[in-house]
């Protein structure tokens, strides 16, 4: 069973006077747990759009999207909550950690809402910042922090309620180059020793090479679905 099945799915935005915009047209899609899987287009190809459907922060208009075997359109509110927060880490660009707490309180979150002793959140977390090379920056506030460092952060905060798949929505944009490839080379050994599905979208094709699968969105469809060698063999 796919980790990840799309059927038929559309997205449409009503712009008035009958005029339609497909973000989402007809995307059929499958991808098997343990895959690593790039997402490119240009900018307004519906790559996005594809993404948070799968992150569960967005319905489709029409089609089915399967997670785990679990059917989203189904789930409602606390349940929708709960499928993102056993199954979704969430990286993305920005970072997205709150400014105001430590890095090890960023990585506790997830497990704050999905209701984890305190005691056993301050143990997790630090074992997956220690696991990133973090565990001497715990204390530390955001912006106390690197841009690598911070994208580590946001990676330990993603894995600590053992989800098993990472969705990364352009997760080295605001990166240098040396970070950008220290985080996708920790992205890589969290999909081929961990067995973590990667899910990622961006726009560089140096990024996407160190995917197993490239697909390419263009006008909400589908134009390509190819698997191609990684840069990388560790």
């Amino acid at each position: 069973m796919p980790l990840i099945e799309t059927k038929n799915l559309f997205k449409i935005y009503d712009m008035g006077e009958e005029d339609q915009v497909h973000a989402l047209d007809d995307v059929s899609i499958s991808v098997e747990s343990g895959e690593f899987v790039a997402i490119m287009g240009p900018s307004g190809s519906g790559k996005s759009t594809f993404m948070n459907t799968l992150g569960c922060l967005d319905r489709p208009t029409k089609g089915t999207y399967l997670l785990d075997g679990i059917d989203t359109g189904g789930l409602e509110g606390n349940d929708l909550a709960a499928i993102r927060n056993r199954k979704i880490g969430f990286v993305f660009q920005g970072f997205n950690l709150l400014r105001k707490t430590t890095a090890l309180e960023n990585v506790e979150l997830p497990m704050l809402y999905a209701g984890v002793h305190q005691s056993e959140r301050k143990k997790r977390a630090m074992a997956a910042l220690d696991a990133l090379g973090l565990a001497d920056r715990s204390t530390h506030f955001s912006n106390q922090l690197s841009g690598g460092q911070q994208q580590r952060v946001a990676i330990a905060r993603a894995l600590v309620n053992n989800a098993p798949l990472i969705l990364a929505d352009e997760p080295t944009g605001n990166l240098d180059s040396r970070s950008s490839y220290e985080i996708m080379d920790l992205i890589v050994k969290l999909n081929k020793k961990e067995k973590i599905t990667i899910v990622l979208v961006t726009h560089e094709p140096d990024i996407a090479q160190y995917s197993r699968r490239v697909i390419r969105f263009l006008d909400g469809k589908v134009v390509s679905d190819e698997k191609q060698n990684t840069r990388l063999n560790a």
